[in-house]
């Protein structure tokens, strides 16, 4: 499972139309903010299209194309590249000549798939968000046992806090080191491919 590491946009113009692509990264559901966005950013464009996988759901929505020829065709590139809490809206701008079914077809999954290809990707894996304290005594070892993992957060007070992220091997680690771990949550964390 992937999903993208920055937003992006990119633009192609079939037969006079203006397809512009745009990704988002889906931190958390709040598509409509974005489409808000989108409208008001190109507010004269003739259809806002769009598709997403957020977690586990997903819609697509053809604004007003014929219904099939632009949100499922979106979705299916998302699909098909194995991308979850993503958005891609396709924003267009009719340019005189119809398409017709196929062509709308080919040209959102064109749009999509170039955007995709423009856009760096991290893989998803499963692992962990858990609360570790440790002494002061200590902070030397655990900050050398940590250099590769992400540390959200450090809490200094009697002892030493750190919110971590880490993969279910790093996990075991932790336990054969005898670190006191609490507030343990499974999520999905980011490798860079």
């Amino acid at each position: 499972m992937y999903t993208i590491s920055i937003d992006n946009k990119n633009e192609i113009i079939i037969k006079n139309s203006k397809f512009i692509g745009l990704i988002y990264k889906l931190d958390n559901a709040d598509i409509n903010t974005i489409l808000d966005h989108i409208r008001k950013e190109y507010p004269d464009a003739t259809h806002y299209c769009y598709a997403y996988i957020y977690e586990n759901s997903q819609k697509s929505n053809d604004d007003g194309e014929p219904s099939g020829t632009a949100g499922i065709p979106i979705l299916k590139v998302l699909e098909a590249n194995n991308l979850t809490n993503t958005l891609v809206v396709v924003v267009r701008y009719f340019g005189g000549i119809k398409l017709g079914a196929n062509g709308l077809i080919r040209a959102y999954t064109k749009v999509t798939s170039n955007l995709i290809k423009e856009t760096p990707l991290v893989e998803l894996i499963d692992g962990f968000n858990l609360d570790i304290t440790f002494d002061y005594s200590k902070i030397k070892e655990i900050d050398y046992l940590l250099k590769n993992e992400k540390i959200n957060n450090k809490t200094f007070d009697n002892t030493i806090t750190y919110n971590i992220s880490i993969n279910k091997d790093f996990l075991d680690i932790i336990k054969s080191n005898n670190i006191t771990y609490k507030n343990i949550k499974e999520i999905k964390i980011e490798r860079t491919i």
